[in-house]
């Protein structure tokens, strides 16, 4: 994402937050963006896919970080899967995303409440998945509904918390709670053999929310290309030059991937490259998750 359309989506942002959505105008959002009709339905072909680009965008950043904490982890460190679940909220909050799923909520757009509806599967599906790795397969048939429960104690616990005290909401704190009546409910669930829905509802498969993928020559020509619009003399050259490599190799070493690409988004990080090295990032951690 460039660093126009990336200024458009947080003027979109501010004047759904501002205004309502219903009550906002493309018009609205090219004259507060200083764009032509043309740049805006270059980027977007609806104020609803602005909207969804909004959330898109954020989600993909929370992914990316995610996958960032698991570098050269143990997939069942819980302390790791906590601090991936604060992630979502922290995204949430960082990106101001909870007003304008009100929005959605409200507006009672099929197109952008079953947009919404995908995304929740697919954090279902990514909690599924992720506390099979924590439990075990043993814990496979129970999962799904064990993830439901998180989601809704996190929900529910963070409403009375924002609501009922008047203390800052300590997400970790509460995670880590939840976690200890999962584990309680997890080995009550086995033991019983007590499931609900188990494997009777069909979740997506990963974590992406859009269906765009890369070739590797379109991953190397977006790195050349960035790596272009910076100084010779960048410290990230070197991260780039080797990330090609890699990749050109046709035998890519996964681990040592990602661990440069975690050096390499840290460089940016605060820098107006930091967006689209995110992006970068997060789009080669995709590349990576399909290789292996």
């Amino acid at each position: 994402m460039n660093a126009r359309k990336h200024r458009v989506l947080l003027t979109a942002k501010r004047l759904f937050i501002e205004k309502g959505f219903a009550a906002t105008s493309v018009q609205d959002i090219l004259d507060e963006s200083h764009i032509s009709k043309g740049t805006f339905y270059n980027y977007f072909s609806s104020k609803n896919e602005c909207l969804m680009a909004i959330l898109i965008h954020a989600y993909e950043v929370a992914t990316a970080r995610r996958h960032e904490l698991m570098i050269g982890k143990d997939p069942t460190d819980k302390d790791v899967f906590i601090k991936q679940i604060a992630i979502r909220l922290e995204v949430n909050q960082e990106y101001q995303l909870v007003p304008l799923f009100e929005i959605i909520f409200h507006s009672k757009d099929p197109e952008l409440r079953d947009f919404v509806q995908k995304r929740h599967l697919t954090e279902l599906s990514w909690l599924t998945n992720r506390l099979v790795d924590i439990y075990g397969k043993k814990a496979q048939p129970y999962a799904l509904d064990c993830a439901i429960m998180i989601v809704g104690m996190l929900k529910h616990f963070i409403n009375v918390w924002v609501s009922g005290l008047k203390e800052e909401l300590d997400t970790h704190k509460l995670i880590r709670f939840i976690m200890r009546r999962t584990d309680a409910i997890m080995a009550n669930m086995i033991h019983l053999d007590d499931k609900l829905l188990g494997d009777r509802i069909l979740l997506p498969s990963g974590e992406s929310l859009t269906e765009e993928t890369f070739t590797k020559e379109q991953i190397l020509d977006r790195l050349s290309n960035f790596s272009n619009s910076l100084g010779d003399d960048h410290k990230s050259k070197q991260y780039i030059e080797f990330l090609m490599e890699e990749i050109q190799s046709g035998q890519p070493r996964v681990f040592l991937l990602e661990t440069v690409l975690r050096a390499f988004g840290e460089i940016f990080t605060g820098t107006r490259d930091e967006l689209e090295a995110k992006e970068l990032a997060n789009v080669l951690y995709n590349y990576l998750k399909k290789a292996q």
